[in-house]
């Protein structure tokens, strides 16, 4: 496998896009297009894409408020699981988060989505007992 990491172009919008569709990562209330924009005008080399020659196999996005490192959409495409895209990608958003002077980076993970725990488990990562509360002021939908 050659896989290049590499902030996302323009030109890999649609394929980011349908990979976030196909792994499930979408929601009705969250228009990825206008999430990958508002991610670009921040932190544009933060939304990593993986690529194994022409072939789109990966994606995540990671964003830095100052205080707190996030990951969001990390996806490896389905019929490429098992061969540590993720945890490739994961690892080079964190490189570039310590590289910003980011302390800790944290996630979200939906409830019972275990496999996704436990791919986090495997990466040291700690699961939290802090919850989460949120309010949308810009609707998407």
């Amino acid at each position: 496998m050659t896989l290049e990491i590499r902030p996302l172009t323009d030109a890999d919008v649609d394929s980011v896009v349908s990979l976030w569709q196909e792994c499930g990562l979408t929601r009705p209330w969250n228009d990825p297009l206008a999430d990958i924009r508002r991610a670009r005008a921040v932190w544009p080399d933060l939304l990593l894409i993986a690529k194994d020659r022409d072939a789109l196999v990966g994606s995540v996005m990671a964003g830095y408020d100052g205080h707190r490192g996030w990951l969001y959409y990390l996806a490896a495409a389905p019929s490429r699981r098992g061969e540590g895209i993720g945890r490739r990608l994961v690892e080079e958003a964190e490189s570039r988060l310590l590289a910003l002077g980011c302390p800790k980076v944290m996630l979200m993970v939906r409830a019972g989505n275990d496999a996704v725990l436990e791919f986090y488990d495997g990466l040291d990562y700690t699961r939290e007992s802090t919850l989460l509360t949120g309010k949308r002021l810009i609707p998407d939908a």
